[in-house]
C-alpha cells in the first residue's frame, strides 16, 4: 500500500527580472537580451599546440562549456587560430594582451569573438578605429575585458587603486571610442579578485550601459576558495538579474570551472537542473551513515542525462518534507528505509538495499521520462534518512 506524502512543489521563479541588455552573437551562441546565461572557460594548453588545445576544447565541450577562450601571446599561437576556430565544436574567443596585431590575426582567423584588455595593449586607443572596422567587416564581437591587475595607469593615478569606479570608467571609456566608429557589438567584463569590489563594479556598470556583461572573479584561487568567491559574487549579481555569461576562474582543471559555473546557474533556477543531490550535514538524530549513502547514490547515478533531484537526509525529521518535493527518495532509520516516488512511499527495504533500490527506481523513472518525451521536465530524487 502506498502512502501519499504530499504534492511536489514547482520550481520557484527567478529572484529578479533579468537586466535587459543588447544581444550579440558569439558564434552560434546568443549572449545578452533574453538568451540564457552561458558558461565559459579557458584552455590551459599552449594554443600553438593545436592537437592538445583541440583535445581540451573537446573535453570542455563534453562537460557543458558553451564558449571557450584561448590565449594568444605569440605569433605561433596566432598562426594556430584558423585551424582551432574551424575545428572547435563551440565558439572560440581569442584572448589578446600587449600586441594589437594579434587582434587582427584573430579576426582574420575566424574566431567567434576577441577579448582585448585595454590596460595592457600598447597604444590601444590609437588602434580602436582599425579594430572596429576589421571587427565590423567580419561580424566579430569584441569583449572589453578590464582587469584590476592590469588597469590603465591613467586611471590608477586618478583613483589610487582598482576601485569599482576605476574599472567601470575604464570599460565605458573604451566603449565610447568604439562607439565613435559606430561599433557596438561589444561585451564587457570588469573583473577583480575581491568579490565585494567586483559586485559593486558590475552593479555600477549595469546602471550605466546596456551592453551584455561577462561575469568573473579574476584570480579567484584554488578550487575551494575560488568556488566560494565565484558563487558569492555570481549569486549576488545573477539574483539581481545582472550577468549574461560567466566564467569561474579556478586554479584547477578547466572542466571544474564549467562544473561549478553550471551548478551556480542551476542553483539559481537559471538553468534546468540535472542530477542534484540534496543531503543533510548529519547530526545527532541521524540513524544512518549519511555521508556514505550520499556518495554511493551520487556515484550510482553519475552520467544520468535527465533532471533528477536526490535528497539524502539523516533522519525522519526532514525526510517527509523533502519527499513532497521529490520524485524519488528514501527516509531511513532503525536499519531500514522507506522508498518514496513522487511523494508516495512505495516500499520499505533493509538499509543494505537502499542504494541499489534507489538506483533501480531512478533508472526506471529516467526510462519512463524518455519514453514519454518528458526529459525537459524537472523530476527530482530525494534520499532522506
Amino acid at each position: 500500500m502506498t502512502v501519499d506524502l504530499g504534492i511536489p512543489v514547482a520550481r520557484p521563479r527567478p529572484l529578479a527580472t533579468r537586466r535587459r541588455s543588447r544581444q550579440i552573437m558569439v558564434g552560434n551562441v546568443p549572449v545578452g537580451g533574453d538568451a540564457p546565461v552561458s558558461v565559459q572557460s579557458m584552455t590551459t594548453t599552449l594554443t600553438s599546440d593545436i592537437n592538445a588545445t583541440l583535445q581540451q576544447i573537446a573535453e570542455l565541450t563534453a562537460s557543458g562549456c558553451q564558449i571557450v577562450r584561448v590565449a594568444v601571446p605569440s605569433a605561433d599561437d596566432a598562426e594556430a587560430l584558423p585551424i582551432i576556430a574551424k575545428k572547435s565544436q563551440i565558439p572560440v574567443i581569442a584572448d589578446i594582451h600587449f600586441q594589437p596585431k594579434y587582434v587582427f590575426a584573430a579576426i582574420d582567423a575566424g574566431c567567434a569573438a576577441v577579448r582585448v584588455n585595454p590596460g595592457n595593449i600598447r597604444k590601444f586607443d590609437d588602434k580602436v578605429g582599425e579594430i572596429a572596422k576589421a571587427a565590423s567587416d567580419a561580424g566579430t564581437p569584441i569583449r572589453i575585458g578590464v582587469n584590476a591587475g592590469s588597469l590603465d595607469k591613467r586611471l590608477l593615478e586618478k583613483y589610487g587603486k582598482a576601485t569599482p569606479e576605476a574599472l567601470v570608467e575604464s570599460a565605458l571609456w573604451e566603449c565610447s571610442l568604439f562607439e565613435e566608429h559606430g561599433f557596438r557589438d561589444i561585451k564587457i567584463s570588469v573583473k577583480h579578485n575581491d568579490p565585494v569590489v567586483m559586485i559593486n563594479a558590475y552593479r555600477q556598470l549595469a546602471e550605466q550601459c546596456d551592453y551584455p556583461l561577462h561575469l568573473g572573479v579574476t584570480e579567484a584561487g584554488p578550487a575551494f576558495q575560488g568556488t566560494i568567491k565565484s558563487a558569492v559574487a555570481f549569486g549576488a549579481l545573477l539574483a539581481e538579474g545582472i550577468g549574461d555569461t560567466i566564467r569561474v576562474s579556478l586554479s584547477a582543471p578547466p572542466a571544474e570551472e564549467v562544473k561549478v559555473g553550471t551548478q551556480i546557474l542551476e542553483s539559481l533556477g537559471l538553468r534546468e537542473r540535472g542530477l542534484e543531490i540534496v543531503s543533510c550535514p548529519s547530526c545527532g538524530r541521524a540513524q544512518v551513515d549519511v555521508y556514505t549513502l550520499a556518495d554511493e547514490v551520487t556515484a550510482g547515478l553519475e552520467g544520468m542525462d535527465v533532471p533528477l533531484r536526490v535528497a539524502v537526509m539523516g533522519c525522519v525529521v526532514n525526510g517527509p518534507g523533502e519527499a513532497r518535493e521529490a520524485d524519488l527518495g528514501v527516509a531511513s532509520g532503525n536499519g531500514k528505509g522507506q522508498i518514496f516516488v513522487k511523494g508516495e512511499v512505495i516500499k520499505t527495504v533493509p538499509e543494505s538495499k537502499i542504494v541499489e533500490t534507489l538506483i533501480e527506481e531512478a533508472m526506471r523513472i529516467a526510462e519512463r521520462m524518455k519514453d514519454e518525451g518528458a526529459a525537459s521536465g524537472e523530476p527530482s530524487v530525494s534520499v532522506a534518512g
